[in-house]
């Protein structure tokens, strides 16, 4: 439910490589209608959070690059929720940027953190996981990870493994480990356990818990942030942010905090989730046909082909023969076509591809 003391971070600020070509520099995933629903990622991710606090309790973090388009896209939120980050610094720093502006606003803050480009199938129930991290966070000093049930031996994932006992009905368990995308033959000894989840990158904690969190194991981060305190919601927040993150390190809040604090808990979850990450989980997520390809395009003709993923302009004509789990994708003036099981590298093809041709292609 609404509550004013609530607080959502919507982190937004990556290019989405592994969804090269359709996500590019310019217009990367989470500003895109990737599943064609008629609203774009981040449209679909901030509707999801209204459900906990009122509109202008939910910040943005994203590039400085995508200011205009976050406003285009959300335009009944106000410049000053669209927090500009100038470089990339992973997920630690922009946390602890949000965390300084919501204390110049609500020192009481309950906060949710989640990425822009999700997809949660039954909103119903993630919106009771979501209520339940909130009311546990609101009274305790915890850190919570909103962990998923794993359907397969997913490599691309990290997973969280859970201190269980069978005697415990408790909704909210304490973290024993946490673990990122492990080898195959890994993967599948988490998935046979029973006592590992995939980690959604879903955090709830309350200010005060975040904060105590970055002075014991990010202290550098959080004096940079702190230390700037009277330039928020002023002129002087853009120029004091850039030298910030000019010195910041580039960490994420897993491996500063998370992996290191004592009071973790995940709450265990099952409500029809995807990062949307990759050209894989959204072959996941779509509908197939008869020979199990998936077709983000409408004309398409398949001969003794299967298991592949095809997203083209509007009106451009595919015929594919004797393709088995390929992703066709073409976007502007890139062509991919890729094993599905090697969409893991895309981030070095992305790479190369800047390296002999150009940011024109990326």
């Amino acid at each position: 439910m609404k509550n004013n003391d609530n607080y959502c971070i919507i982190m937004a600020g990556g290019i989405g490589s592994r969804f090269w070509p359709i996500s590019r520099t310019d217009k990367p995933k989470q500003f895109l209608d990737i599943l064609k629903t008629g609203k774009t990622l981040i449209q679909q991710t901030f509707e999801r959070f209204e459900h906990f606090c009122p509109k202008e309790n939910i910040l943005i973090v994203t590039s400085s690059n995508y200011e205009e388009i976050t406003l285009e896209q959300l335009p009944f939120i106000s410049a000053n929720q669209v927090l500009l980050e100038p470089a990339r610094r992973n997920t630690a720093p922009c946390i602890a940027y949000a965390n300084e502006k919501i204390r110049t606003l609500n020192p009481n803050a309950n906060i949710i953190v989640a990425p822009s480009d999700h997809i949660i199938l039954n909103e119903d129930k993630f919106r009771d996981v979501i209520n339940r991290a909130l009311e546990f966070t609101r009274t305790s000093e915890s850190l919570v990870t909103i962990g998923l049930r794993p359907t397969r031996p997913d490599t691309g994932y990290g997973y969280i493994q859970y201190a269980f006992e069978k005697s415990d009905q408790k909704p909210i368990f304490k973290v024993k480990t946490f673990t990122e995308k492990p080898n195959l033959d890994l993967a599948k000894i988490f998935l046979d356990s029973g006592d590992f989840l995939w980690n959604s990158g879903i955090f709830v904690w309350n200010l005060q818990s975040i904060s105590k969190a970055f002075n014991q194991f990010l202290p550098d981060i959080s004096s940079l942030f702190s230390d700037i305190s009277t330039d928020y919601n002023t002129d002087n927040e853009k120029s004091a942010i850039e030298n910030v993150y000019a010195v910041c390190k580039n960490i994420s809040i897993d491996y500063g905090i998370m992996e290191k604090a004592q009071n973790v808990h995940v709450v265990a979850a099952d409500f029809g989730w995807s990062d949307l990450g990759t050209w894989g989980s959204l072959y996941e997520q779509a509908d197939k046909d008869s020979d199990s390809n998936v077709g983000v395009s409408d004309k398409i003709l398949a001969y003794d082909s299967k298991n592949c993923i095809v997203d083209v302009p509007e009106g451009k004509l595919v015929i594919m023969q004797g393709l088995d789990g390929y992703i066709v994708a073409e976007s502007g003036n890139s062509l991919l076509i890729c094993k599905k099981e090697d969409e893991q590298s895309l981030r070095d093809i992305v790479t190369d591809v800047k390296k002999q041709f150009g940011d024109e292609y990326i």
